[in-house]
Order: structure tokens, then C-alpha cells, then sequence
């Protein structure tokens, strides 16, 4: 079984740049597919991105292509989203979850999720 915890949420301006981390415990990431959502106030969970298991392919919605950037680093057990150029419409709980499939559509193939962090960008 998979724990995992995010890390490196906060309050960031406009324009700003956050790291977040998602790090595993009790078993290697690698074997999963992991991804990235996100839940702001009032609104729907969405997908992020996403990273598969094997080759690394990495997926992301059309709102953050070219911003964010999601990666591993498997000596550490971990996975990064590396969030540039936030906008205030980035605010939400972030969570990473880890599955057999990357996949931004489908959050119930996902078997492991973590507790969240808060991502706020406002100025």
C-alpha cells in the first residue's frame, strides 16, 4: 500500500511559482502512474496533469500546457508539479493520487490519494 503526502502549497502573487511535492512511502512511485488534481471552492475536482508509469509520459490540461510541469525523481520516491506564471484561477486544494493509468478524466481508476495542499494566488 502507497502513502503519500503533498508538501509545497502556500499563498504566491500573480506571476509567481510554487514546487509541489508528492512523496511516496511504502512502495516505489515508479510503479504507479501518478497524478495531479485539484479542487477549488464551489467547484468540480479536475485533473492537472498526469505522469504514466514506464516511458514517463506526461499529460496536462489545456489551461496549464506551458506553465506547469510534472516529473520524477525515483531516488527520492518522489513526484513534482512545478506550478510557473500562477493565476489567481490556479487557487484550489491540490492532491496527488496514484494509479495503474495516468489519467486526468477518470480520478476513481486512482487507488491511493493524498490529504491535499493548499495552493492560494492572490495579491
Amino acid at each position: 500500500q502507497v502513502q503519500l503526502v503533498e508538501s509545497g502549497g502556500g499563498l504566491v502573487q500573480p506571476g509567481g511559482s510554487l514546487r509541489l511535492s508528492c512523496a511516496g512511502s511504502g512502495a516505489s512511485l515508479g510503479y504507479y502512474a501518478i497524478g495531479w488534481f485539484r479542487r477549488a471552492p464551489g467547484k468540480e475536482r479536475e485533473g492537472v496533469s498526469c505522469i504514466s508509469r514506464g516511458d514517463g509520459s506526461t499529460y496536462y490540461r489545456d489551461s496549464v500546457k506551458g506553465r506547469f510541469t510534472i516529473s520524477r525523481d525515483n531516488a527520492r520516491n518522489t513526484v513534482y508539479l512545478q506550478m510557473n506564471s500562477l493565476r489567481p484561477e490556479d487557487t484550489a486544494v491540490y492532491y496527488c493520487a496514484a494509479g495503474p493509468v495516468a489519467t486526468m478524466r477518470a480520478p476513481g481508476l486512482y487507488d491511493y490519494w493524498g490529504q491535499g495542499t493548499q495552493v492560494t494566488v492572490s495579491s
